[in-house]
């Protein structure tokens, strides 16, 4: 499968030039059909065949199976979750917090990475230190100076605004030599660029489904290491997290298992695995070359003072500085060619996402619509 094949699988992109992958990419049809497929068998034939419930624990583990090759890693290391908001509150109410814990964030987090950790600031006195990033580049050494006494760490793999790649395993090496744990939410990363979260060496990996993935919404990730695993506990305890059959004095399940909680659809989880398949079919290498090939033509044919990302390839995120950014997005939008506006340092930024089934047509309609 080349990025051709993988652009006339998509449907939405018949009818519009869409750059907002970074946002929620469309779904291929081989993805719709897989997770169809998945609530016909689960509905129609299964109860009367091997059971809903046995049938519904092969589609999650085959779910978890995709996201931990995906990721370099084992099923037991991989929890099934809704989104990467819904995995990073998981792990934030499974750790036993004290008064006077310190968390350390970077201050261009997505909400989804802000708000567990400004809750735990509100209800459990545990402070929240925010460590000012640079056009989202991060100075080791104040880094070093902001989690040396902290308990925990969380930041982006890529900053969701204008597409910096942080150097994860660096980052990482740091916040865990002065002892704190390491999460990171790696929701830009996943689908565009590889993931060995064995090389990344963080505590815990968050992700989801419906954007570089290209699967539906629904679908969420958290890789947890075994042994930081073996120290939380969940705050939200359903009986996928325990061993069976769950009783009053009950057994946590062993590794990340644990925060998963009940029945839920297993149509998003159909869906995640056909789309890990996809991407992999395509080439996650592949995927990220095509990438770099439009981002530079896009930066190299905007004006300095415009673009808002690093003039040489890091993701497939692209901020501009455009008059009136929000009427931009909209102007854009009537030309059938959707992206959408992020905080930049000064006000509203437009941001672009350029994906692999993306084209060069795509990137000079863009520019001749700007």
């Amino acid at each position: 499968m080349d990025p051709g094949d993988l652009r006339k699988a998509i449907p939405a992109l018949e009818s519009s030039t869409y750059l907002n992958t970074g946002a929620s990419g469309p779904t291929p049809r081989n993805v719709v059909d897989a997770a169809t497929d998945a609530l016909r068998q689960h509905a129609y034939r299964a109860p009367a065949e091997e059971g809903p419930y046995a049938y519904a624990e092969r589609v999650f583990d085959a779910a978890r199976a995709a996201v931990a090759d995906h990721l370099g890693t084992v099923p037991g290391n991989v929890a099934l979750t809704h989104s990467t908001g819904d995995g990073l509150a998981r792990v934030a109410a499974a750790v036993d917090w004290q008064p006077g814990d310190v968390v350390v964030r970077l201050d261009r987090e997505h909400a989804a990475n802000v708000l567990p950790w400004a809750r735990l600031e509100r209800e459990a006195d545990v402070e929240v230190r925010v460590v000012e990033t640079f056009g989202g580049r991060v100075d080791h050494e104040a880094f070093a100076d902001a989690v040396a006494d902290a308990r925990l760490v969380a930041f982006s793999s890529v900053c969701w605004t204008n597409g910096v790649r942080l150097d994860v395993p660096e980052l990482t090496a740091i916040a865990q030599a002065a002892g704190a744990r390491v999460v990171v939410d790696a929701v830009q990363s996943v689908g565009q660029h590889a993931v060995d979260v064995t090389e990344w060496g963080a505590d815990a990996v968050v992700g989801s489904g419906h954007k570089w993935l290209l699967a539906d919404w629904g679908s969420g990730f958290v890789y947890v290491d075994p042994e930081f695993a073996e120290a939380l506990h969940p705050a939200h305890l359903g009986y996928f997290g325990v061993e069976y059959p769950p009783e009053a004095d009950y057994d946590l399940k062993s590794g990340a298992q644990r925060f998963e909680v009940g029945t839920r659809s297993l149509a998003p989880y159909a869906a995640l695995t056909e789309a890990i398949a996809t991407v992999e079919a395509v080439g996650v290498d592949a995927i990220e070359a095509e990438i770099e090939r439009l981002t530079k033509r896009l930066k190299a044919a905007v004006p300095v003072d415009t673009l808002h990302s690093p003039p040489p390839f890091e993701s497939g995120l692209v901020a501009l500085d455009l008059t009136e950014p929000e009427a931009a997005v909209d102007r854009l939008a009537a030309n059938d060619v959707h992206v959408k506006t992020v905080p930049g340092p000064d006000g509203q930024l437009v941001r672009v996402s350029l994906h692999a089934f993306n084209t060069t047509r795509d990137v000079d309609q863009l520019l001749a619509a700007i």
